[in-house]
């Protein structure tokens, strides 16, 4: 079996794409909660989370697990892949 070499990703990318991923997740959160008509408090209760963890996730501050995405996706009645 033959692997292609792939060009290490510098830290300055790594990081750029995990900000980059962790803003778009956060906008399509407060998006789809705002279809809901939920206010962050009502969703951050349903998750079993407080308000202002919920706020960092919208906002893009903090990544957040990928069983706690599932989880918000959840109480959202969506898919996960609709809010990727």
């Amino acid at each position: 079996m033959e692997f292609c070499s792939m060009p290490d990703l510098s830290t300055e990318e790594i990081e750029r794409i995990k900000q980059s991923v962790a803003i778009k997740l956060g906008e399509n959160i407060k998006r789809v909660r705002k279809q809901r008509n939920l206010t962050q408090s009502e969703l951050a209760s349903m998750v079993l989370s407080d308000r202002q963890y919920l706020y960092k996730i919208e906002s893009g501050k903090v990544g957040i697990s990928v069983s706690k995405l599932y989880v918000i996706a959840a109480a959202l009645e969506i898919d996960v892949q609709d809010l990727l």
